[in-house]
C-alpha cells in the first residue's frame, strides 16, 4: 500500500510535467502557424499587386500601397520616389513599352519581408531614357524586396539589370579614352 502512496505523486509530477510541455509546443506551434498565415497574405499582396501592374491598372499603387510608401531604384538610392512618382514613372514605362510584362520566378516570405524575382518583356515602342524607338524585344530579370505592414506595401527596393536592358536597345559600353 505504501508503495502505491509513493508512485501516485511521482506520477502526478510527470503528469504535470508533460502537460506543461505539450502546452509549450501547443504555443510555439500556433506562433509558427501565425507567422506562417501572416507570411503567405503577404505574398498574396505581392503577387495580387504583379496582376493588377501588368493590366497596366495604377490604381493599384493606391489600394495596396500605403499613402507614405517609398520605392527605391536602386535599393540603396537616398532619394526613394513616392507612390506618386512611382505610378508616373510606371505609367511612361507602359507608354514607352505598350506590352510590359512582370512575369514571377520566384516568391519568398520572411515576416513581414517578401523577395520576388521576376523577368521584365517588352517591346521598345517610344523613347526610353533618351534612347529613340529600336522596336526591340527586350528581357531583362529583376529582383525586389517589399516590406508590408498592416496589409499595405510601405516600401519596395529593386536591383535590375538595366545594363542589359541598354544593351538590347542597341547602346554599347565603351571604356573613356585615357587623357595623354
Amino acid at each position: 500500500m505504501k508503495k502505491h502512496l509513493y508512485a501516485f505523486p511521482l506520477v502526478l509530477f510527470l503528469c504535470f510535467t508533460f502537460a506543461c510541455q505539450n502546452k509549450a509546443e501547443k504555443a510555439d506551434l500556433e506562433k509558427y502557424r501565425a507567422q506562417a498565415k501572416v507570411e503567405e497574405q503577404n505574398k498574396e499582396i505581392v503577387k495580387r499587386f504583379f496582376e493588377e501592374f501588368n493590366k497596366g491598372n495604377m490604381e493599384i499603387f493606391n489600394e495596396l500601397c500605403a499613402p507614405d510608401y517609398k520605392f527605391y531604384l536602386p535599393s540603396n538610392n537616398p532619394k526613394p520616389m513616392s507612390r506618386e512618382e512611382q505610378v508616373e514613372q510606371e505609367k511612361m514605362n507602359f507608354r514607352n513599352f505598350p506590352d510590359l510584362n512582370l512575369r514571377i520566378d520566384k516568391l519568398f516570405a520572411d515576416g513581414n519581408t517578401v523577395i520576388i524575382c521576376f523577368i521584365i518583356t517588352g517591346t521598345h515602342q517610344g523613347e526610353w531614357a533618351g534612347i529613340p524607338a529600336t522596336g526591340n524585344k527586350v528581357e531583362i530579370s529583376a529582383i525586389e524586396i517589399y516590406r508590408i505592414e498592416n496589409g499595405k506595401i510601405v516600401e519596395t527596393r529593386q536591383e535590375a539589370n538595366y545594363l542589359g536592358l541598354m544593351e538590347q536597345l542597341g547602346m554599347e559600353l565603351k571604356p573613356k579614352e585615357v587623357k595623354k
